[in-house]
C-alpha cells in the first residue's frame, strides 16, 4: 500500500491469491496504523539526524486528502506534504502550506545547516530563525529559460543559465575527483560571466512593460543580484548541493500514488502512510550507499584505467587479482569512478 501504491482492495485480493485466506479490507487498512505506531521512535530519530546534517533539501507538494468539499475560506480541498531530506534520510510532514506547518517541521531546527529550497517565501520567514540558504539552481535555470522566451533577442538569459549549469557541472566533477574546492581560475571565470549577465539583464529590464513574463524575469534578476551568496554557495562549498532535486525525488512517490489511488480519505492514515514511507526511503538510501561503497572499494583497483589480468600464479586467489575466481588469462574491465556518479557524503551517518 505504501511502497507500491496498491489500493486496499487489491491488497486483499493479493493476500487471498497467495494464502487462500481473505482478510477484511478494514484489517488490511488497519495495518498502516500498526506499522506507523511501531515506527514512532524511528521517525523521531530520523528527524533528529536530519537536524545534524550539513545540508538539507526541502520541498512541498499539494496532496488530495480528506473530504472533497474545501474548508470555509479555501478554494481547494487539499493538504500539503512537506519533505526534508539528505542523501541518507527522509522525513515527511503532512499539513498546510502555511507558517504553522513550516514551524512544526524540521526546518526551524536547521540553524546549523544549509537549507536548499525553491525560493518559496516561507523558507525565508524570520520565525524559522537564522537559516543559511542555498537557492535551487535548477529552478533558477528554468526561470532564466522562461526569460529567454520573453526576451528572445537578449543574450543575458542564456549566459546566466549556462554559467550556472557550468558551475554545477564543475562542482560534480570536483566531487567525483575527490577534490574539496573548484579550480579557482574556472570558478572565477564562470562567476564573472554570471555577474556580467545579471548586470546586463537588470539594465535591459529597467522599464519592463506588462507583457506576460516580464515582471517575473525582472524579479529573478533581482534575486540573482540581491542573493548572490545564496545562489552561488554551492560553488564555494562542495558539501552543499546546487539543487533541491533530492527533495523533488522524495516527493515524486506522492504524485504517483495520487495517479493510482486518487484522493486519500483520512488525514491520520495519510500521516501514517508517510511515516512508513520516510522509513522505507531512509532504508533504501542506506542500502544504496552501502552498494556504492562496495563499488568504490572495487573501483580502487582500476583508478589508473588498467585492466585486471588473471595469471597462472594468481588463478583463484583473491589477493592476487582483487577478484576471487578470475579465469586464467581473462581480462576484467572495471567501471571508472565518474561513471557511477559517486559523491562524498556530507551528512551524519549511523
Amino acid at each position: 500500500m505504501v511502497a507500491q501504491h496498491i489500493p486496499v482492495q487489491r491488497c486483499v485480493e493479493l493476500l487471498e491469491s497467495l494464502t487462500g485466506a481473505t482478510p477484511s479490507a478494514g484489517f488490511v487498512h488497519g495495518m498502516l496504523t500498526r506499522a506507523a505506531g511501531l515506527l514512532a521512535e524511528v521517525d523521531k530519530r530520523i528527524r533528529a539526524l536530519i537536524t545534524l546534517a550539513y545540508a538539507v533539501c526541502a520541498d512541498e507538494t499539494p496532496l488530495r486528502v480528506g473530504p472533497r468539499a474545501p474548508k470555509p475560506g479555501r478554494k481547494k480541498a487539499e493538504k500539503y506534504l512537506l519533505v526534508a531530506c539528505t542523501e541518507l534520510y527522509t522525513h515527511y510532514l503532512l499539513g498546510d502550506r502555511d507558517l504553522d506547518t513550516f514551524k512544526a517541521s524540521v526546518l526551524a531546527e536547521l540553524t546549523d545547516s544549509v537549507l536548499v529550497h525553491d525560493r518559496y517565501r516561507l523558507y525565508d520567514s524570520a520565525e524559522l530563525g537564522e537559516l543559511t540558504h542555498q537557492l535551487c539552481c535548477q529552478h533558477l535555470c528554468r526561470d532564466l529559460d522562461g526569460a529567454g522566451e520573453v526576451y528572445p533577442d537578449a543574450v543575458w538569459p542564456a549566459q546566466i543559465a549556462e554559467a550556472l549549469r557550468a558551475l554545477m557541472h564543475q562542482s560534480n566533477l570536483a566531487r567525483e575527483a575527490g577534490r574539496d574546492t573548484l579550480d579557482d581560475a574556472i570558478k572565477n571565470k564562470l562567476i564573472k560571466l554570471f555577474k556580467d549577465g545579471v548586470l546586463v539583464g537588470l539594465s535591459d529590464t529597467t522599464s519592463h512593460a506588462d507583457r506576460p513574463g516580464e515582471r517575473k524575469a525582472r524579479l529573478v534578476l533581482e534575486v540573482l543580484r540581491d542573493r548572490e551568496a545564496d545562489v552561488l554557495r554551492f560553488a564555494h562549498d562542495l558539501n552543499v548541493p546546487a539543487t533541491s532535486n533530492q527533495a523533488e525525488r522524495d516527493l515524486r512517490p506522492a504524485k504517483t500514488q495520487q495517479k493510482i489511488s486518487g484522493r486519500l480519505t483520512s488525514e491520520q492514515r495519510t500521516t501514517d502512510r508517510y511515516r512508513i514511507r520516510g522509513y522505507l526511503s531512509t532504508a533504501a538510501k542506506h542500502q544504496r550507499k552501502r552498494q556504492l561503497s562496495r563499488v568504490a572499494r572495487f573501483d580502487q583497483f582500476s583508478l589508473s584505467g588498467e585492466l585486471l589480468r588473471g595469471s597462472a600464479a594468481g588463478y583463484g586467489h583473491a589477493g592476487a587479482a582483487g577478484l576471487g575466481g578470475c579465469s586464467r588469462g581473462r581480462q576484467v574491465a572495471l567501471p571508472s569512478r565518474g561513471s557511477w556518479g559517486l559523491r562524498r557524503e556530507s551528512c551524519v551517518s549511523t
